[in-house]
C-alpha cells in the first residue's frame, strides 16, 4: 500500500493487467485544483472481494486514527505523545487532583520529543483540567473523524462495469 500521485478522476478499482489478473484499489483520493490527485493504492493478484476491499481501506483508516491520536496532539506548542500508558497516567493524575481538590498538585509531565524534551508542571487544577480536557477532545475528534471516513465507505464505488 502506498500513496500515489496521479490525475483526478482515477477509477477506484481497476484491472491494470488483464493478462496477469492484476488489480488496483484506490481510496483517500485528494484532488488538486491543477487536475492532479494523490491517493492511496493497493495492488492485488485477482479481483479482490468486496470484503477484502473494505478490510484494507478501513484498516488503513484505523492506522491513521491511531497515529493521529498518538502523535497529533499539541499542547502549548509542545507535541504530546498520547500512548495508552500516557493517557492512563494523565487520567490518573487528573482524577486524583479532582478528588483531592488539587492537594496532589503540582504534577509534572514530560512533553516534546525524544530529541527535545519539555517538562510542563501543572500548578493548579484549572491548568491540569485545561490540558486533560484538550487531550480528550483531541482523541474524541480524531475518533469521530475516523468513524466518519469509514462510514463513508460505499461498496458500490468499487463495482466494475
Amino acid at each position: 500500500m502506498r500513496r500515489v500521485e496521479g490525475t483526478s478522476g482515477i477509477r477506484l478499482i481497476e484491472c491494470v493487467s488483464p493478462a496477469r489478473n492484476r488489480w488496483r484499489v484506490r481510496w483517500d483520493v485528494r484532488e488538486r485544483e491543477d487536475g492532479s490527485a494523490s491517493y492511496m493504492e493497493e495492488g492485488f493478484i485477482g479481483r479482490p472481494a468486496p470484503e477484502t476491499i473494505k478490510a484494507v481501506i478501513t484498516g488503513w483508516y484505523n492506522e491513521q486514527v491511531d497515529e493521529t491520536i498518538l502523535s497529533g496532539f499539541v499542547y502549548e506548542d509542545m507535541p504530546v505523545w498520547l500512548s495508552s500508558e500516557n493517557q492512563f497516567n494523565y487520567k490518573a493524575a487528573y482524577d486524583l487532583a479532582v478528588q483531592t481538590g488539587g492537594a496532589t498538585l503540582p504534577v509534572t509531565f514530560k512533553f516534546g520529543t525524544d530529541e527535545q524534551s519539555v517538562y510542563r508542571t501543572f500548578e493548579t487544577l484549572e491548568e491540569l483540567t485545561d490540558f486533560y480536557t484538550k487531550a480528550m477532545k483531541h482523541i474524541q475528534d480524531t475518533l469521530a473523524d475516523g468513524w466518519k471516513k469509514k462510514d463513508a465507505f460505499n461498496p458500490e464505488d468499487y463495482q466494475v462495469e
